[in-house]
């Protein structure tokens, strides 16, 4: 049986360690580089989803509710209150989903962008296609999912994707407590 020599125990682990130690200090680097790149690219693309789902609005003022959500108060040219943009995360089949929804003063629903989602292309990704988000336009209260979709407080499941369906249903859903919270129950405007 060979005898294990410190030098060549120690040397190959000396050497991992260093490799390793660069490598975390230079991914450091780049996320310190890029972070607030990325923040900024987000902020653009929440504040582009603003105006999709509130059409009405010219400007947007960042408040809070009661139970402390961050939602926009919509504004038209004359400084009234047109509507909300609720952003709202729930768990989705491949990770978290982060939808906006916009809501008009009386809470009906004026759009559904999704912000960030990672299911499966071809099946749950279908939640970003218009025909699906569309089913949510002109809808208030709180809305369930269904295979065939009948009733007015329904939205038909995307097929092969009733867990996206159900995650993206419950974030409007979230949005319009939201809006509960802000306007007592009572519309706005």
């Amino acid at each position: 049986m060979k005898k294990l020599n410190l030098k060549e125990i120690f040397v190959p682990t000396v050497s991992l360690f260093v490799i390793c130690a660069v490598a975390a200090a230079l991914l450091g680097l780049t996320n310190s580089v890029t972070e607030q790149k990325i923040e900024e690219a987000a902020a653009a693309s929440a504040a582009k989803a603003r105006l999709k789902v509130c059409k009405d609005a010219q400007s947007f003022e960042e408040k809070t509710d009661k139970n402390g959500n961050v939602y926009f108060e919509a504004k038209d040219k004359d400084g009234n209150t047109v509507g909300f943009a609720v952003t709202t995360r729930d768990k989705s089949y491949g990770g978290e989903i982060e939808v906006m929804t916009g809501l008009s003063a009386d809470g009906e629903i004026t759009g559904v962008e999704i912000l960030a989602i990672d299911d499966t292309p071809g099946l749950g990704m279908n939640a970003k296609k218009d025909e699906f988000r569309n089913e949510f336009l002109g809808k208030k209260g709180n809305l369930t999912v269904s295979k065939s979709a009948s009733a007015d407080d329904e939205i038909q499941a995307i097929t092969g994707a009733t867990i996206t369906s159900n995650a993206v249903t419950r974030c409007v859903n979230k949005a319009a407590e939201v809006y509960q919270n802000i306007s007592g129950g009572e519309g706005i405007g």
